[in-house]
């Protein structure tokens, strides 16, 4: 089973969960910049939510499916249609062999992802298939993808859903009536990122302190993913003071002398000696990273107390959508006997 890259999009790349475990020989975590919308696509599929899937930034690609499939895409709001007709996101959609799989550009959010029932058959590079461009390891030879690449993908499981879209199937597709609510899990269209303080928070002006919770900020486009550079009103220091090198993760936001803030993100470097403003709390990680190059954006404190609730409210959430995607597979199975 095997997907052919016909138009490759702007930026699309195999992503997963991230490398862990590597960053103290300084190789860098990479992963989905939205790993919410990564595992949903991977649940509504039969996937493990770590799997790999691809992701599509911006402007999407286009594939011809060598074999029947099942998908799911997820994430920002791409047009998408197969054989000239629109495909319906976040839900399970299967395709017919031969079909096109075409992906136009990014209405609302900045990257799409499409999970494959199986994932895609790539090797693991040091427990992960995610790519790290600059690298040029794991993924799909380490690269994004070109026009002609064939992406294999994994063998999967029939499943009572998989086997009702199939006997559905009157057309190159067929997709269940049911859907996750997206805004269930992130709401592409808020524009407020809630952090908690950073190490040096206190070692800023008031005045700067004030402006970056009361102003916006604009997403300049020399941002990619390993971090979003803003613009905005500088951020100044009460004195200067040099630090030294300590670990970074996912939403740090340091300031450089510019006073210009950066949140790195999924392609973050291991170690930073920039001072730390603020951090990006977990849930709102995917949000952030949905935004397009050009858009405003401001933030909330809250505590760290708040931020744990956050996210341990999401991961409740979705444990009630995968007891949910079981239990319609158990009815699916049940009806089957019935019959």
């Amino acid at each position: 089973m095997s997907l052919r890259v016909v138009r490759p999009g702007l930026l699309t790349s195999i992503q997963d969960l991230g490398r862990y475990g590597y960053q103290k020989y300084g190789v860098i975590v990479s992963g989905a910049m939205d790993s919410i919308s990564l595992r949903i696509a991977n649940l509504l599929v039969g996937n493990q939510e770590k799997e790999a899937v691809l992701e599509m930034t911006l402007v999407g690609a286009s594939f011809i499916a060598e074999h029947d499939l099942l998908i799911a895409v997820t994430g920002g709001d791409m047009l998408v249609a197969i054989d000239e007709k629109t495909v319906p996101l976040w839900r399970p959609v299967y395709v017919k062999k031969g079909s096109q799989l075409r992906f136009q550009s990014s209405q609302t959010g900045c990257r799409t992802y499409l999970a494959v029932a199986g994932g895609f058959a790539v090797d693991e590079v040091m427990e992960s298939k995610s790519t790290y461009l600059r690298g040029e390891i794991g993924g799909y030879k380490g690269r994004r993808l070109q026009t002609g690449d064939i992406i294999n993908c994994g063998i999967f499981v029939s499943t009572p859903i998989l086997e009702q879209l199939r006997n559905s199937l009157s057309d190159s597709f067929s997709a269940t009536k049911w859907h996750v609510n997206p805004e269930s899990f992130i709401n592409l269209k808020e524009k407020v990122i809630r952090v908690i303080k950073g190490g040096e928070f206190e070692l800023f002006t008031k005045e700067s302190q004030e402006h970056f919770f009361n102003g916006e900020f604009q997403i300049t486009p020399n941002s990619d993913r390993m971090g979003f550079r803003l613009q905005g009103a500088p951020l100044q220091m009460k004195e200067p003071l040099e630090l030294i090198s300590e670990p970074v993760t996912n939403g740090t936001i340091q300031v450089p002398k510019d006073g210009n803030p950066i949140v790195l993100l999924a392609d973050r470097q291991t170690t930073g000696g920039y001072p730390k403003f603020a951090q990006v709390v977990t849930v709102d990680l995917p949000l952030l990273a949905q935004k397009k190059p050009g858009e405003k954006i401001c933030f909330k404190v809250i505590s760290l107390e708040e931020a744990e609730q956050l996210y341990l409210r999401q991961e409740q959430q979705l444990e009630k959508l995968k007891a949910g995607l079981q239990l319609k597979s158990l009815k699916k199975a049940s009806s089957a006997i019935k019959l």
